[in-house]
């Protein structure tokens, strides 16, 4: 953490303000503005250990057929003024940072997986992102408003997405109350609805691995993949919907944007299809004829999809924040084929997301902007370096924690693919534990089986 510039500690300022807050926490109430929405079905889907709650969902079928979906995201500005301590520490370190053994919060945790928390049972303040979403996937109409809320049932991706693809009995919560069954159907059936249409328009479904280390006894005892599945896509695609419609209500105001460019390499990109045989793409950045040769490559070889994934993320190059100011036109997110989106639904985790929140309730009070475009600038630009900065931690400490699963392994035979050949050496992903690393010995002739049917 510290190589790369950030500060894994709370200053002593900070830790004071939390302080005062535990003492004399602000006060949560409907009125002046604030609708009282505790009486939905709210539920929330997430890790099996996280406590750092971010967004609630609950959606309406309509009676056209259409489908009213509403994000709840916890209001962080209530509870951290801009400029306080609390958050000058968070506008330098921008993001919490997950290493598998250890969380650095960017906000204290008494905050994070407490005050700001939408936990189970607790009555909270919210942002909320309500859209229509009509039987083709199209977002038709939308508000956004500050609410009173409470967390009916707070889930786990694993045990939801196990259920919904019927690998498994629904988790107990689920299996006690028969309306929200049929709520979590029901969302799960609009967000297939709004990734259909996604792809539709050209964005790509694409698929790295991520890992996650198994603790026991406070000792690495495995590595295991993070599994994609009904659930986590459920909440990535209420998320991108809804980061969506923030952007567009922002578009009077100056704003930060989360952007991927349109790629400089397209070429190279062009390239690594022909090499795997996927036909020609066009001479032209095309997002649609990408994740064409994308699905049919997941199609052909499952086993290397991740490496082909991973390939074409590096060629596109990383996401950015930028400064947004009215009638400017952003470069958009090529990945996800739109022109606006920007960081809105997780303001316990990125600064990004609690500075857009301070920016969207002030147009919505009709107060003067909460940052000057200079501020924006800035913050866009330590956001993006830290975002890149958080990542560079977390694989260095994958490959630390890999290491450490299989020192006691040593002499063991494991199934592994080969993910790649150079000058360098031979690099196999074992597939269990979920573990990348490079042959020292015995490697000679070994090679990339590709299957470019």
């Amino acid at each position: 953490m510290l190589q790369y510039g950030f500060e894994p500690e709370f200053p002593a300022d900070a830790q004071q303000q939390m302080a005062q807050l535990k003492a004399h926490p602000p006060q949560i109430a409907a009125g002046s503005g604030i609708r009282d929405l505790r009486d939905l079905l709210w539920s929330s889907i997430d890790n099996d250990t996280s406590r750092d709650l971010d967004q609630i969902e609950v959606v309406e079928k309509l009676p056209n057929g259409d489908t009213k979906v509403l994000v709840g995201i916890a209001d962080v500005d209530a509870y951290v003024a801009k400029n306080t301590p609390i958050d000058q520490y968070a506008a330098k370190e921008t993001t919490t940072v997950y290493t598998g053994v250890r969380n650095f919060s960017m906000l204290p945790e008494e905050l994070s997986t407490g005050l700001t928390s939408l936990l189970e049972g607790a009555d909270e303040l919210s942002m909320v992102t309500e859209y229509v979403v009509s039987a083709d996937g199209q977002v038709a109409s939308s508000d956004i408003y500050r609410a009173l809320v409470r967390n009916k049932a707070q889930l786990t991706y694993n045990a939801v997405g196990a259920w919904l693809e019927n690998r498994g009995d629904a988790p107990p919560k689920v299996a006690a109350s028969p309306e929200l069954q049929a709520q979590l159907k029901l969302q799960d059936e609009v967000a297939q609805t709004l990734r259909d249409q996604r792809y539709r328009q050209g964005a790509l479904n694409i698929d790295t691995e991520e890992v996650r280390p198994v603790v026991l006894n406070e000792q690495v005892v495995d590595v295991v993949r993070q599994e994609r599945n009904h659930a986590t896509e459920l909440i990535e695609d209420f998320m991108i919907a809804a980061n969506g419609v923030v952007a567009r209500k922002l578009e009077s105001v100056s704003s930060l944007r989360r952007i991927v460019k349109t790629p400089e390499r397209w070429d190279r990109i062009v390239q690594l299809a022909n090499t795997l045989g996927g036909g020609h793409l066009p001479a032209q950045p095309d997002s649609k004829a990408l994740n064409d040769f994308l699905q049919m490559r997941r199609a052909a070889d499952p086993d290397h999809f991740a490496d082909v994934s991973l390939a074409v993320i590096k060629l596109m190059g990383p996401g950015e924040y930028v400064l947004e100011r009215p009638g400017d036109t952003a470069p958009g997110h090529f990945g996800l084929a739109v022109q606006d989106y920007t960081h809105s639904t997780a303001p316990n985790r990125r600064f990004a997301d609690l500075v857009t929140q301070r920016i969207l309730k002030a147009l919505l009070a009709n107060q003067p902007p909460a940052y000057s475009d200079n501020e924006l600038t800035t913050i866009a630009a330590n956001c993006t370096l830290k975002g890149n900065d958080s990542r560079k931690v977390e694989r260095a400490m994958t490959k630390r924690v890999s290491a450490i699963a299989m020192s006691n392994r040593i002499g063991q035979v494991f199934d592994a693919i080969v993910t790649g050949v150079n000058e360098n050496g031979t690099f196999v992903r074992v597939l269990a534990p979920r573990v990348d690393g490079m042959l020292t010995s015995s490697h000679q002739g070994v090679d990339v089986e590709t299957n470019s049917a």
